[in-house]
């Protein structure tokens, strides 16, 4: 019987050798000065990925009262779109430094207190780590890091820098999640062996399409895009710039959003991104991965996949993760279940037969969401975040919402939860702001006054990334964390990711 807890498992994360990291290994090295400020003082905060999600996060740290003092983007048209946004927002695009290199930035900006990272998933670790060594705090996007070797790697420099770590899976930050999490902690279901969890994405080409669009003739790179830097780590290729909807067209699920990489549909391929899987799981797993205590990963199997091919994620898949059994951090003395989770993408939900009392209340099974099976009934999550559940019990027809449930009235509160009515968007980055000048909860789950810091964001995204491998390799293949291997040879091969000679971490 596994005795297993997160915080044991991220201790043994860390004791596998630095050696291939190919940088500074800071084991041998003096770990830098982590930045702090004091309450009521503002953080200086560079941002790198200035558009799209990083608008989001940039400008929710400025409304917290933070300086931004730095952008970094390799388009030049997002920089300037971004800075008349700061300037509509009452900010002062004069005083902000603007970069195409995020490691010129760093290197001119030492002092930075804080990084915001926006960019494709596979820049995330080489961005993160060397602001990380540099005493810099990080918040990183999810899904935090592309590949295994990349969530050691970033596991490894925050744990021995110190620096404050938050992953953007927002949800986190709210009420009803948090509510939710408890209950499951507390076992108002009893005790979980299976858990469904699915996902409308993607809504950008996969599959055939997104090897067809690969295939594309390369023409000449806009002036205002420095393609080199946008590549950074991943193999040198051509830029292919918009696909000609008169040739292709666009398939039901996908979004008519122009360019075959950049800006947006680098997410269903291999060497930039991690799918659907990727994009979406941090959110949509969140719920029962925090709930049920979750943790090491046994093993993943891909049990279904449409449109298979080597450059790009399925454009449906389901794919089976087992998670050990673990000692309750909560309920003292419980040794929690083994559980099998399945994961659907390609706007697929799991069989009406296995929620009756959810399909009887509303007639179908939700388009998003996640199903949790106890031994004393069942939760539904009807959102991407959490935020909204539902269960019946055993003998229940219905299902009532988990605010109104008699059983989880019963339940106390344990777990903080922000008094600050505004979206999860804000208090996700004022949680990680205002942890860099002390203010804050220690949050039992993490140890630490950010609720998705690296205690919670490695383990969950490493049962994830398995998942991704998985997609990619046919059949079981079975996952030791401790010596960080697989038992299939063609699975170790996308263990580690493809770094450009120059670009090291």
């Amino acid at each position: 019987m596994a005795n297993f807890n997160r915080r044991s498992f991220l201790k043994g994360f860390t004791a596998v050798s630095a050696a291939a990291a190919g940088g500074c290994c800071l084991s041998k090295c003096s770990a830098p000065a982590v930045h702090r400020r004091k309450p009521g003082e503002k953080l200086n905060v560079g941002v790198i990925g200035v558009g799209g999600k990083g608008h989001t996060d940039w400008s929710k740290i400025f409304e917290h009262g933070e300086n931004i003092v730095a952008f970094c983007d390799v388009d030049d048209s997002v920089m300037e779109a971004e800075l008349a946004s700061l300037q509509k927002m009452g900010g002062d695009p004069s005083k902000v430094k603007r970069y195409r290199d995020y490691r010129k930035m760093l290197e001119e900006n030492p002092h930075l207190d804080a990084v915001t990272i926006s960019t494709p998933d596979h820049m995330h670790a080489a961005q993160a780590v060397m602001a990380m060594q540099m005493g810099i705090n990080v918040y990183v996007q999810k899904p935090l890091v592309r590949t295994l070797w990349e969530v050691k790697r970033f596991n490894e420099v925050a744990r021995q820098t110190g620096v404050i770590t938050q992953m953007g899976n927002q949800g986190s930050a709210g009420v009803g999640h948090r509510r939710n999490v408890e209950l499951l902690q507390q076992g108002v279901i009893g005790d979980v062996t299976e858990v469904h969890v699915w996902t409308n994405r993607p809504i950008w080409p996969q599959g055939n399409l997104a090897k067809q669009f690969s295939q594309l003739p390369t023409v000449a790179v806009p002036s205002t895009l420095d393609w080199d830097l946008w590549l950074g780590t991943a193999k040198c290729r051509g830029y292919i710039g918009d696909r000609p909807e008169k040739d292709y067209g666009f398939p039901p699920y996908c979004a008519k959003i122009h360019g075959v990489y950049h800006r947006f549909n680098w997410r269903g391929f291999f060497d930039f991104g991690t799918g659907a899987f990727g994009d979406m799981a941090c959110h949509t797993m969140n719920l029962p991965f925090r709930g049920l205590e979750l943790g090491k990963v046994l093993s993943a199997e891909c049990k279904q996949i449409v449109e298979k091919n080597d450059v790009a994620y399925p454009v449906k898949s389901q794919v089976e993760v087992i998670y050990a059994e673990r000692k309750s951090r909560v309920r003292k003395g419980v040794t929690l279940p083994k559980v099998k989770l399945v994961w659907y993408d390609g706007n697929q939900q799991p069989a009406a037969e296995l929620m009756p009392q959810y399909v009887a209340t509303f007639g179908k099974v939700p388009q998003t969401g996640c199903l949790i099976i106890g031994s004393k009934g069942i939760m539904v999550s009807t959102n991407d975040y959490g935020q909204e559940a539902l269960i019946a019990l055993t003998g229940e027809q219905k299902v009532k919402g988990t605010l109104k449930h008699e059983a989880c009235k019963a339940i106390p509160e344990i777990i903080f939860k922000s008094p600050i009515k505004q979206d999860l968007d804000y208090v996700n980055k004022a949680e990680f702001c205002d942890a860099i000048k002390g203010v804050g909860t220690v949050y039992d789950m993490t140890h630490s006054m950010c609720f998705a810091d690296t205690e919670h964001s490695i383990p969950m995204l490493e049962g994830m990334l398995v998942g991704c491998v998985a997609q990619q390799v046919p059949g079981k293949i079975n996952w030791d964390s401790d010596n960080q291997v697989f038992d299939v040879k063609a699975a170790n091969d996308l263990y580690r990711p493809y770094i450009r000679s120059g670009w090291n971490f």
